[in-house]
């Protein structure tokens, strides 16, 4: 049953998604300082200044709930949870260092393992994405509603080339890639695409306020083999993941899956 406290979970995600936005913005045009952490991965002022915002503004209005962020030092005590904060302060860090418009702030509310509220801005868009569970997904204030192609030829994909190659063999067409995952798997949900793609150690942050998105305009979202993605577990990483609507999802799934089993795409 849908929950109405999601609605006001989700607009309280859509308003701190926008004043962070607005926050990462300022950061970029005035410049910033930008390094490098563990795994070769770029960070800047920015992700930490949205980071500490988000999590003491969230952290005041919900002080219950636990908290994930790809920015803050990971807390076991999130596992004891219900409900848990999953935050990306800045989704796609080499594309918003690089002076590239496709970075998003990605916010979600996880309860039992799965997402229930989510906000995910694209500040350089002027546009912000929002669902809660059971009242379906937004952006703008138009409903989200995904494509459902029947086959893949002709389909329109983005990812990881090893995963697109597969759709293109198929008759896919490829998009450049789209630096932000949330704002890939977003774009399914917009009907903007056909299908997004991603490849091995996702994280719970890159994924759980694209995955309700993705879910609430009738697209789905799971691995190779079926499985819907659970998070808030002790190791927030994830297998290889298709995002389509019906019957384009299943189609995928089955030629990527089975490229990989016969080794032809790593």
């Amino acid at each position: 049953m849908p929950d109405a406290d999601d609605l006001v979970l989700r607009d309280l995600l859509a308003a701190l998604a926008e004043e962070a936005g607005a926050m990462a913005l300022d950061y970029a045009r005035r410049g910033m300082r930008t390094w490098t952490k563990a795994g070769a991965s770029p960070v800047t002022e920015a992700d930490i200044a949205v980071d500490r915002f988000l999590k003491q503004r969230l952290g005041e209005a919900r002080p219950g709930f636990g908290w994930l962020s790809e920015e803050t030092a990971d807390d076991p005590s999130r596992l004891d949870r219900r409900e848990v904060f999953i935050v990306d302060p800045i989704d796609g860090t080499r594309a918003f260092a690089a002076g590239l418009p496709d970075w998003t702030i990605s916010l979600a509310v996880v309860r039992d393992g799965r997402p229930v509220a989510a906000a995910l801005a694209e500040p350089v868009a002027g546009r912000t994405f929002v669902a809660a569970r059971g009242h379906g997904a937004s952006v703008g204030g138009r409903p989200l509603v995904s494509l459902q192609r029947a086959g893949i030829d002709g389909a329109v994909v983005a990812g990881p080339k090893p995963m697109t190659i597969s759709a293109e063999k198929a008759g896919a067409t490829a998009l450049p890639k789209i630096h932000s995952l949330a704002l890939r798997f977003a774009k399914v949900a917009a009907g903007e695409i056909d299908a997004g793609f991603a490849g091995g150690q996702s994280h719970d942050w890159d994924l759980a306020a694209a995955d309700l998105l993705v879910q609430e305009a009738g697209a789905s979202l799971t691995g190779l083999d079926g499985t819907v993605p659970c998070y808030n577990r002790p190791v927030p990483t994830h297998f290889p993941l298709v995002c389509a609507g019906s019957p384009l999802h299943e189609l995928l799934r089955q030629v990527v899956g089975e490229d990989r089993r016969r080794g032809r795409t790593t």
